[in-house]
C-alpha cells in the first residue's frame, strides 16, 4: 500500500502530463468502445433485417431445393412438419411456402419473377410483408397477388388490374396459366425483393403446380432466442434435419453476411493493436520523462537500500495508475457518445452489405462486457509497456543516478 500511495503522488506532482497522457490513451479506448458498439449495432441490425424481412432465422427444404429450385423437390410430411412446429417451444412462429419460377405478364410487358405461395396469417409472425405494403394490403384474396412497387412500375399496373402467371407444373412440366389481379404493392428498400418477387395465395400456387394439399418447398421459422439461429451445433438442426431434409440457420441461408461478420471480428483486432501501440508510446513516454525527472531521487533510493525489485514494482504501480485514469476518461467519454448516437441512431438506409439491404436505423449496442474486457485490455498493454521503463529504473547505479543528476 505504500508503494501505491507512492505510485500516485509521482503521478499527481505533474498532473498536466498525466492528465494529457491519460486523455490520449482514454481517446483511444472510447474510440474503441464506440467502434464496438457500433459493430454489434450493425450486426444486429443486419441480421434482423435479413431474417425478419422475409428470409426467416431458420429454413427447412428438401434435400437439393435450394441449388435447383425445382417444383418437385417439395416436403411431401409438410403438414406434419408444421404440426411438430407449432409444439416445439424453442419456435416462435412458422410459415409455410411454396417457391417457383413464374412469368408475370400484363398488357404492357412481361416479368421472369419468383414466385411465393404464402399463408397470410402465419406469415404475418415470420415476415414484414403485412408492414411493407404501402397500397391496398396483405391479406391475399383467393385469386390476389403481391407485388413489389419496381415490379408494377415495369408491368405498368396498378391496384385491381389483371395479371397472367405462367408457371411450369410438377410431373409432367407443362406450362400452366393462371389470371390473378394485383391485391396489393409492396416496398421493402431491397431492390432484390421489389422488382423480382410475387407472393400469392398457398393453395392457390398448390393448385397452380399441382401439388398436393401438404407439400411444401419451404418452411420459415422465427425462433425465440436468436443464438439458436446462429448456433450451427444446436441439437435443433440435428433433430429436424435427416433423410432428404435440410435444415439451414441464416449463417448457411447468407453465407456473404456471416463472412463479413467474422471479417469484422479481424477488425477489431486490428484496432486492438493499435489500441495497444497508443498505450505503449503513452505510457512508456509519460514514465520515462518522470524517470528522467527524479533520477536523483532514484538514486537515494537506491544508496539508502531500496531494493531494485521495489523500484520495478513502483514504475509498474504508476503505468497501472495511469491506465485506470485514462480508463475512467475513456469509459466516460466512451459511455457518452455511445448512448447519444444509440438514441438518435445512423441512417444507412439504401446502403446493400453482404447481401443484406439495410432498411432501419443503425443504433450502437452499449454490452457489459465492452466496459469489461477492452479496459482490461489497455489495463494489460499498461503493464506489458511498463516493463521497459520499469527494467530501466531498477538496474540503476546509486552513484551514477546521484551524480547523473547533479
Amino acid at each position: 500500500m505504500y508503494l501505491v500511495r507512492l505510485a500516485w503522488r509521482n503521478l499527481l506532482r505533474n498532473l498536466r502530463r498525466t492528465l494529457l497522457a491519460g486523455l490520449a490513451v482514454g481517446i483511444g479506448l472510447a474510440g474503441l468502445l464506440f467502434t464496438d458498439a457500433l459493430f454489434v449495432g450493425l450486426q444486429e441490425n443486419m441480421i434482423r433485417t435479413a431474417t425478419e424481412t422475409f428470409l426467416g432465422q431458420g429454413q427447412i427444404h428438401r434435400q437439393g431445393f435450394r441449388s435447383h429450385l425445382e417444383v418437385e423437390l417439395a416436403l411431401s410430411d409438410g403438414a406434419e412438419l408444421m404440426a411438430r412446429l407449432d409444439t416445439d417451444n424453442r419456435v416462435r412462429a412458422a410459415a409455410p411456402r411454396t417457391q417457383f419460377f413464374a412469368m408475370i405478364s400484363s398488357p404492357a410487358n412481361v416479368a421472369a419473377t419468383s414466385v411465393f405461395g404464402i399463408d397470410p396469417d402465419r406469415e404475418h409472425e415470420v415476415s414484414l410483408i403485412h408492414e411493407a405494403v404501402e397500397q391496398g394490403d396483405a391479406s391475399l384474396p383467393s385469386g390476389g397477388v403481391l407485388i413489389g412497387h419496381e415490379l408494377a412500375e415495369l408491368l405498368e399496373v396498378e391496384l385491381g388490374d389483371r395479371l397472367i402467371v405462367t408457371a411450369t407444373t410438377t410431373g409432367a412440366g407443362e406450362l400452366t396459366q393462371e389470371m390473378v389481379r394485383v391485391s396489393g404493392i409492396f416496398r421493402f428498400g431491397a431492390r432484390s425483393l421489389d422488382d423480382g418477387v410475387a407472393f400469392v395465395p398457398l393453395e392457390f400456387s398448390r393448385k397452380l403446380l399441382e401439388l398436393s394439399s401438404s407439400d411444401l418447398h419451404e418452411i420459415a421459422i422465427q425462433f425465440r432466442d436468436l443464438g439458436i439461429a446462429g448456433d450451427r451445433s444446436h441439437p435443433f438442426w440435428r433433430q429436424y434435419s435427416g433423410g432428404d431434409r435440410e435444415v439451414l440457420g441464416w449463417r448457411d441461408l447468407l453465407p456473404e453476411l456471416d463472412a463479413m461478420l467474422e471479417l469484422s471480428q479481424f477488425s477489431m483486432f486490428v484496432v486492438l493493436l493499435i489500441l495497444f501501440g497508443v498505450v505503449a508510446l503513452s505510457v512508456i513516454n509519460t514514465l520515462f520523462m518522470s524517470l528522467h525527472e527524479r533520477t536523483f531521487e532514484f538514486g537515494v533510493l537506491r544508496a539508502v537500500g531500496t531494493r531494485p525489485r521495489q523500484l520495478f514494482l513502483l514504475i509498474v504501480l504508476e503505468a497501472a495508475c495511469l491506465s485506470l485514469i485514462s480508463i475512467a476518461i475513456g469509459s466516460l467519454f466512451g459511455l457518452t457518445s455511445t448512448a447519444l448516437v444509440a438514441h438518435t441512431g445512423i441512417d444507412y438506409s439504401g446502403i446493400d452489405m453482404a447481401g443484406v439491404t439495410i432498411t432501419r436505423l443503425v443504433h450502437p449496442v452499449i454490452t457489459v462486457d465492452q466496459y469489461v474486457m477492452f479496459p482490461a485490455w489497455v489495463l494489460g498493454f499498461a503493464l506489458v509497456a511498463s516493463i521497459y521503463p520499469a527494467t530501466y529504473a531498477a538496474r540503476m547505479e546509486p552513484a551514477q543516478a546521484m551524480r547523473r543528476s547533479l
